[in-house]
């Protein structure tokens, strides 16, 4: 089974986040959520208290087959402070695991220095900080071992493009189907 950690931090957007996971896990992947706080219950940007299953200093990163940053804000703003978060990001970026990042998180692997030279989308008002990106337009963007996406709007295409990656395009399809997407 493969399996993803989905990385939660304060003001993280809960749809973004939580559409993810469920439909991951419908899909057959196994979906980790993780606090990067001390913490495991984290509230999203509507106030919304959320347990995540582990803390970030739980993972085995070798394990996991993908990591997700969900966007919202104050969310990627916390990611983005949290320096274990960032260690994640490279290692997985310099060992091919799959990195996806929707709605602002594109702009981590931007500021990072992920998306030079790559194709990636993101929410319309951050992307000045996808540096070296050709920015898309696309609700989805694949890019080599990269995912990027637009926002909640685009939630459902997010996951179903990652269990395509992932499991396969007939789970994907699979899935679709079930939630009438």
């Amino acid at each position: 089974m493969k399996k993803v950690y989905l990385f939660l931090a304060y003001g993280f957007e809960e749809v973004e986040a939580l559409t993810t996971v469920d439909l991951l896990r419908r899909g057959g992947i196994e979906a980790i959520t993780v606090s990067v706080s001390t913490s495991n219950i984290v509230t999203g940007a509507h106030k919304i208290p959320v347990t995540a299953d582990i803390k970030i200093d739980e993972i085995t990163l070798n394990e996991a087959d993908a990591i997700v940053l969900p966007g919202g804000q104050p969310g990627v703003d916390n990611l983005m402070t949290c320096d274990t978060m960032k260690k994640i990001i490279q290692s997985a970026y310099e060992n091919n695991k799959l990195i996806c990042a929707i709605c602002a998180a594109p702009m981590i692997l931007g500021k990072m220095g992920l998306l030079e030279g790559r194709k990636a989308t993101c929410y319309p008002s951050c992307t000045g900080a996808l540096t070296g990106a050709e920015v898309s337009d696309d609700k989805v963007c694949v890019d080599g071992n990269i995912v990027t996406s637009q926002g909640v709007g685009t939630a459902i295409d997010f996951a179903l493009e990652i269990i395509k990656i992932l499991a396969s395009e007939e789970i994907s399809n699979q899935v679709k189907e079930s939630i009438l997407a």
